[in-house]
Order: structure tokens, then sequence, then C-alpha cells
């Protein structure tokens, strides 16, 4: 459950395996990020970043909470919720689940079937707290915001983990501005803006869940750089630059797809985010192959819902892309 794809790289490999955007931050943000160290003196004042991420998204700022990254997001609701049947969303990012059972919580399984599209039915009524992620990693699966929003109903809270959101032109499916009764969304920058080290994101939800994690959350949990990154990065300017990106990646993403579906693997349809699922034969020996090569790919195996035979690829610039094709061909993938 604690593998992820940071323990992949290293070693001079070229790295397939993280799907934090690479060559960033943007020379305007890098910048913004050295000037704060005039005044790392001072206490971090969260102000100005909640409103700028309130405004972003249409919300009033005590239904917003900052948090150092997604992860932190989902120990404080592990912490703070007491549901009696928890149930998470497989495949998908496992730290939710490691979350809710490092805080004692006994955790259900829904896993998809073919494809990984959600069906509802695969969530037990009883649950009372649901986890999924939209656009879902591994998979890259980019749910209907009315199935997820159909999720929710009394007594259940439905956490939707968008870290990927901002890799969907437009985030036509994104909950963050219409926050249905019962929904919490949680967001990520360190995926598009290459800020994994500085640990910036936040929690979306209904004031009262908010202030019940502000309590739990330890003072000061985020620090002035991060706040910075997060005023800066929720800004419309910087809203219009991110949805470039999602445009040019999307064109690279889906021509990547179709070279390896040209190949006769599978990958997953349709993928949405800045990865690409895809099944191969002995996925293990090919992705210890591929690093004898160079190149590190993320494992699949550790994902509930996969196995050994699964890879995630981080879809990188057309030249990087090409050079991984280029291996595969050689080892007569």
């Amino acid at each position: 459950m604690r593998h992820h794809g940071d323990a992949e790289v290293g070693g001079g490999l070229a790295d397939f395996a993280v799907n934090v955007r690479a060559g960033m931050p943007p020379a305007w943000l890098a910048e913004r990020l050295r000037e704060t160290v005039a005044d790392l003196a001072a206490y971090p004042d969260p102000g100005p970043a909640r409103q700028a991420v309130a405004r972003r998204h249409g919300r009033a700022v005590d239904e917003v909470l900052l948090t150092a990254g997604a992860a932190e997001a989902f120990v404080l609701l592990a912490r703070v919720l007491e549901p009696r049947r928890a149930v998470v969303v497989h495949p998908q990012f496992t730290e939710p689940e490691a979350a809710l059972r490092a805080a004692g919580h006994e955790v259900g399984r829904a896993v998809l079937g073919k494809d990984f599209t959600l069906d509802p039915a695969a969530v037990p009524d009883g649950a009372d707290l649901v986890m999924i992620g939209n656009p879902t990693n591994p998979t890259s699966v980019l749910h209907p915001s009315g199935a997820i929003a159909a999720l929710a109903r009394p007594g259940r809270t439905v956490v939707v983990d968008e870290a990927f959101m901002d890799c969907v032109p437009g985030e036509p499916e994104s909950l963050a501005a219409r926050l249905p009764s019962g929904v919490v969304v949680i967001r990520s920058l360190t995926k598009t803006w290459g800020l994994a080290g500085l640990r910036a994101g936040y929690v979306l939800a209904d004031p009262h869940l908010i202030a019940r994690l502000a309590e739990a959350q330890p003072l000061w949990a985020v620090s002035t750089p991060a706040l910075v990154a997060v005023e800066a990065c929720s800004s419309p300017a910087a809203v219009v630059e991110a949805g470039a990106w999602a445009v040019e990646l999307s064109a690279e993403r889906d021509r990547l797809a179709g070279e390896l579906t040209a190949r006769g693997l599978y990958v997953v349809p349709e993928p949405r985010a800045s990865f690409l699922c895809l099944r191969v034969p002995d996925g293990l020996g090919i992705r210890a192959l591929l690093r004898q090569r160079g190149y590190a790919v993320r494992r699949g195996d550790t994902f509930p819902g996969l196995g050994p035979d699964w890879l995630r690829l981080a879809v990188r610039g057309r030249s990087a892309n090409d050079a991984l094709l280029e291996v595969l061909s050689d080892l007569g993938i």
C-alpha cells in the first residue's frame, strides 16, 4: 500500500514512473518561490491563499482548508471521520486506504470491473464513507461527475480525489464548483506545477467539516512557500496556463496510447490524466528489462484490482515518449 512511483526512480533512470509534470515549475513560479525566502522568519499566513482557492472554484472561504498536499488531507479525514463502513473504490491511489487503516478503521474495497468505469452498484448501500479518484490513478479513467454525485446520500460522505483533474481541459467532470451535499473534494497542485517537494493541496467541503479538519491539523502545517504557490497557481492567469498545458498533454497522451495500442497492448480506454495504464505479458519482467535499458515505469501490482501484468506510464514530451517506444520495440513489444 505504501509503494509509490518515487520508489521506482533514481540512478539516472528516465522517469516514466512518477506522475508529476517534468520540467516544472515554470520560471515565473520559481521566481515567486525564491522571493519567499525573505519572509521565512514570519509564521505562515494562509489567508490570501485560502481566498485565492475560494475564488478559483467559486466557493466560500470557510469551505476551503489548505493542506500539505493531498496526502495530509487523507490523514486528516481519517482522523476526524468515524465511519462504520468505509469503502474505497479501486483501483486507485492507495494512500486514502492506508490513511484509514492507520487511523484504526476497517476498510472495504469496491473493485471495478472491465475498463474500470464507475458502477454505482459496486458500492455497498451500507457504506457511510466512500473514497474515489477522478480522474483515477492509476487507470486514467475520468468518471462522470453525475455518477459520483449520485453516490451521495444522507449519512454518507463521498471523498473525491481530484488531484489530476487539471489534466482535463475545462475540467467538465469536476465537483469542486458544485460541491453537492456530503461530497468532499481534494485537490493537489503538485502534479501540474511540478511541486511534489513543496507539498501543496487543499480540501473543499462544507464549513462544519472544514472546521473539524482544521482542529485536527497541526498549526502552520502549510509552509509560506507552499502558500505562495497555492495563491499563484489559483490565479486566473495560472488557470489559463494550466488549461493550455492540458490541451497539449491530451494530444500527446492520445498519440502515445495509439502507438501502444497498435502494438497489440491493452491500454485502458479513454485515458484523461497524465499517465496511461496498460496490460502487458509479464509486466514485472518488462519493467525489469526497461530498468536495464535506463527507463523507470510504475509497477501495477501494488494497486488493488490490478496484477503483475499491469504497468503505469507517465506521459512525457514527444521526444521522450518516442525514445521509450523505440526501447519497447527493441524488446519486441
